[in-house]
């Protein structure tokens, strides 16, 4: 399953575009309805009230914190916590068994000694999970040190056990930790090593997170065809795969691109799209952001009471959820537009609470655009000291911003060589790979050809000092048969790959091309046939 994270790269008229990058949650299959949802934590719950073994509390406890994270992730962390508990006490209660030794215990033991083997892993794995699954927690809290603490521990076990898809997992939560603190050469290496072990095990699901992932990093360094290619390339195989979610994410993306492109067409119709998947699957994080999104292009139009309308119900949601970036946001998007009405007292309220959230989540940004509405009404309304308070503010975000942006810019051309760089070497190993494997197929087909040709010769130098021999003429007509047919046979595969390539594989020309080798054999055939039958028949 996939998870949407908010992520500040685009901005227009002052409000807040997102792009969404591909972030990965140990869970389960999101894409029910909230009937289906509630029976399902109903049947959890059950499982933890009745199981007879700590592991299936285990699981039902991550698979109850997988039902709710998206719109409640304080439930889900207390849930994930319990199994992670739960796991810890059971694998400090019983270490990893070894092997037993045939000679000196009985099979009796041998297989409780198996059996306690498995359990330990079953333990290790869960573990694994609720690490994993707690740091993506700590990581949407800001807590970025421990999310990143828990990424490794959970990465560290999943190595132990050999789990291929949870180690790729881990190392693309900690590419996107990277990614979004602008160290891009350390998410491209995580995200590099996450796709290349996804290719290996065919995860389809990973390598279409994958992929959209290295879209963002093109966005982001301004190659918007590459960009646009990727995201589209992750699209496919989330369509293919019946991914929703995933679906969403690409559709935002792509709607994103568009939209800062101009072509505002396009970006509706993909931000619309994404919205109607939203609404389907209850994702309530990624309602609000595409309603927002479709707020923004209708402010930018001129268009206000539609963007009044998306942005107020973009509010709610992210009230409902304690969503306080998106609440931030959205107060300060519709304070604007309060604003721009002459409505200074509403404009006033909205930009007041909207910068109350920003300074408490600490947001530069969300400071910077709240505490510039306020000095424009303050100043509007004629309180002169409150506008260059509010003003200064404003400027010292924006520059802490702007030279975050200025260290990340130059962070950003040493990515573009590492990028290009990494790419350049995977063609290469690919090329190199290719030469070997043709390389391999030539001496292997060179080497049956040279066998065939020598069978050949001893089969037709065989026929040939038959003369001394006298056979019945039925005889003699198969012994020829046979080693021209042997013969053509030879002839069709020694042609094939250029028959191949002139024909293009169409069914009739290499019929046409066979019935030609055919033609061009049969006079031998008949002049062989009447001079040695004469020399193996008897008289």
């Amino acid at each position: 399953m996939r998870h949407i994270i908010r992520n500040l790269l685009s901005k227009a008229s002052g409000t807040l575009l997102i792009l969404l990058l591909s972030h990965s949650v140990q869970a389960q299959d999101q894409h029910i309805t909230s009937g289906e949802r509630s029976r399902t934590i109903d049947s959890l719950k059950s499982v933890i009230d009745l199981a007879e073994h700590d592991t299936s509390v285990c699981i039902a406890y991550l698979s109850w914190g997988e039902e709710v994270y998206l719109n409640n992730p304080d439930t889900a962390l207390i849930l994930w916590q319990k199994a992670h508990d739960i796991a810890e006490r059971n694998l400090a209660s019983s270490p990893p068994t070894s092997s037993a030794d045939g000679s000196s215990k009985a099979n009796a033991e041998e297989e409780a000694s198996a059996k306690a083997g498995t359990l330990h892993k079953k333990y290790l794995s869960t573990l694994a999970d609720a690490l994993n699954n707690i740091g993506y927690i700590y990581e949407n809290q800001g807590d970025i040190p421990k999310g990143l603490e828990y990424y490794h521990k959970s990465l560290k076990i999943k190595e132990e056990i050999g789990n291929k898809k949870g180690i790729a997992t881990s190392l693309n939560n900690i590419g996107y930790i990277y990614m979004n603190q602008g160290d891009i050469p350390k998410a491209l290496e995580y995200w590099h090593k996450s796709l290349k072990i996804r290719e290996e095990i065919g995860d389809k699901e990973g390598i279409a997170t994958s992929l959209n992932n290295i879209g963002a990093i093109y966005n982001h360094q301004g190659d918007i065809p590459n960009a646009l290619e990727y995201f589209h390339k992750s699209l496919k195989i989330k369509e293919e795969i019946g991914d929703k979610r995933g679906i969403a994410i690409s559709l935002n993306n792509i709607g994103l691109i568009y939209m800062n492109q101009g072509d505002i067409p396009k970006a509706l119709e993909y931000y619309h799209k994404c919205l109607k998947i939203d609404e389907e699957i209850g994702d309530k994080k990624g309602i609000a952001i595409s309603l927002n999104n479709i707020g923004v292009i209708y402010y930018n139009q001129g268009d206000i009471p539609k963007a009044l309308e998306y942005y107020h119900k973009c509010l709610k949601i992210d009230e409902e959820i304690g969503n306080k970036q998106g609440i931030a946001s959205s107060l300060k998007n519709i304070g604007s537009i309060e604003f721009k009405q002459g409505q200074l007292t509403n404009a006033l309220n909205y930009a007041m609470r909207g910068l109350e959230i920003a300074q408490e989540i600490g947001s530069p940004h969300l400071i910077s655009i709240n505490s510039g509405l306020l000095s424009k009404v303050a100043k509007q309304q004629g309180n002169y000291q409150e506008a260059l308070e509010m003003y200064e503010l404003h400027i010292l975000m924006r520059d802490s911003i702007n030279n975050e942006e200025t260290q990340k810019a130059s962070i950003r051309q040493q990515t573009k060589y590492e990028f290009e760089k990494a790419q350049l070497i995977k063609e290469q190993e690919e090329k190199e790979t290719a030469r070997l494997e043709s390389e391999a197929t030539s001496r292997r087909d060179n080497l049956q050809y040279s066998v065939i040709l020598i069978a050949l010769l001893v089969l037709f130098g065989g026929v040939l000092s038959l003369g001394f021999v006298k056979v019945s003429p039925r005889m003699a007509e198969g012994i020829i048969f046979f080693s021209f047919l042997i013969l053509f046979e030879f002839l069709l595969v020694l042609a094939d790959p250029y028959i191949e390539n002139w024909s293009g594989g169409a069914p009739g020309f290499k019929l046409l091309f066979n019935a030609g080798v055919a033609a061009l054999i049969f006079p031998m055939h008949s002049l062989f046939e009447t001079k040695l039958k004469g020399r193996l028949v008897k008289s």
